[in-house]
């Protein structure tokens, strides 16, 4: 399988730069069967059944984007990846020709950043001078992703974080969980939707390019996830009771289906780290529902959500979404889908997408 065949045209001026006040994001609906309708983030109890259970990542995104200068001067990025130790950190740093291997940088408050290494998968090995954790919140910014043509703001703090983020760690939002508020968590507890929390810690594993020709050559790099006792009960009652489990992002899906991957297709608590790479012919175990927002051409995201529910289905919903003027990416609108095909397991729990519509607004 080729990496262009997940290609599509965006123009530009559909890329959310400010994101719209949580439960107001509009929402297209792609079921398993026929074509896309459109509503909005607050149908979703309408959507639902009681019984069914939504899935959500609480991780928490850290300010880990931090500016600092050169001995001549000059200035660089850098974005910490992942603690390795009290005062190491795998970083990207840009521009990378300015950060070889000893170099010295200086953040403000005086501290010391060195570098030590450069890895093969691009990222830098950096020591700071002191535990630069505890001085992130004065010192950091906010990591908004390279296609937000402005730098982070105050408000971007609460905005650029979900409203159940409870688990320091993430460098990048899981997105999909910008769009609720208390009175939509509220709608749906009245629905009888039950939710239930899993932690992926999103790193470049995520959003890394894809740069090979063929999609199989490429390696996702591995994410830390954790999954609580209570979730894994709640997905097994869940199942025996005919309840549909609900992803809230293309996190929480690889973290639930590396789960089952796992342990036979059954969803056990515990931690480690997944580089659980999904693209179409991939068997689902535990998903039947995912919500998500649109994502970059040729990108692992774009192509998990393509194995869930068909390519060309996908990305003719992607065209329509274009012409119908939807917001793209981290702040833009969100989209529901039902599973192309019943796995194994979730044979004879499949309940119909209903309740929104056909409109355009």
């Amino acid at each position: 399988m080729l990496t262009s065949d997940f290609d599509y045209e965006l123009p530009e001026d559909r890329i959310a730069q400010e994101a719209l006040p949580r439960g107001e994001s509009r929402l297209l609906v792609l079921p398993a069967s026929g074509g896309p309708r459109h509503g909005h983030i607050r149908d979703l109890p309408d959507l639902l059944h009681a019984g069914d259970l939504l899935v959500v990542n609480d991780t928490r995104v850290i300010p880990a984007r931090l500016f600092a200068t050169r001995p001549t001067g000059g200035r660089v990025e850098i974005l910490l990846v992942e603690r390795r130790s009290e005062l190491e950190w795998t970083a990207l740093v840009k521009p990378a020709r300015r950060a070889r291997p000893g170099t010295s940088l200086r953040v403000d408050e005086g501290l010391g950043v060195r570098v030590l290494a450069k890895g093969r998968d691009g990222c830098h090995l950096l020591r700071f001078d002191r535990d630069v954790e505890p001085l992130l919140q004065r010192l950091g910014h906010v990591p908004l992703p390279p296609y937000i043509k402005r730098p982070d703001r105050a408000a971007d703090r609460e905005r650029y974080q979900t409203v159940w983020a409870a688990h320091p760690g993430a460098i990048a939002a899981p997105t999909a969980g910008l769009h609720f508020d208390d009175a939509l968590l509220a709608a749906l507890a009245e629905r009888g939707v039950e939710i239930a929390p899993v932690t992926l810690h999103v790193g470049i594993g995520t959003f890394k390019p894809v740069t090979a020709t063929l999609v199989h050559e490429h390696v996702m790099d591995a994410e830390r996830w954790s999954l609580p006792a209570g979730t894994a009960a709640a997905i097994a009652r869940r199942r025996s009771a005919g309840g549909r489990v609900v992803a809230v992002g293309t996190t929480v899906v690889r973290t639930l289906e590396a789960c089952a991957a796992e342990h036979g297709g059954e969803v056990r608590p515990g931690s480690g780290a997944t580089g659980l790479f999904i693209t179409p012919g991939f068997s689902f175990r535990v998903v039947d529902l995912l919500l998500t927002n649109f994502h970059l051409p040729r990108s692992t995201l774009l192509m998990l959500v393509c194995a869930f529910a068909g390519r060309e289905r996908v990305l003719a919903a992607y065209r329509e979404a274009i012409r119908e003027r939807y917001r793209f990416y981290s702040y833009g609108d969100a989209m529901l889908l039902e599973r192309a095909a019943a796995g194994p397991i979730a044979q004879g729990r499949r309940r119909r997408l209903t309740g929104t519509r056909k409109r355009t607004t």
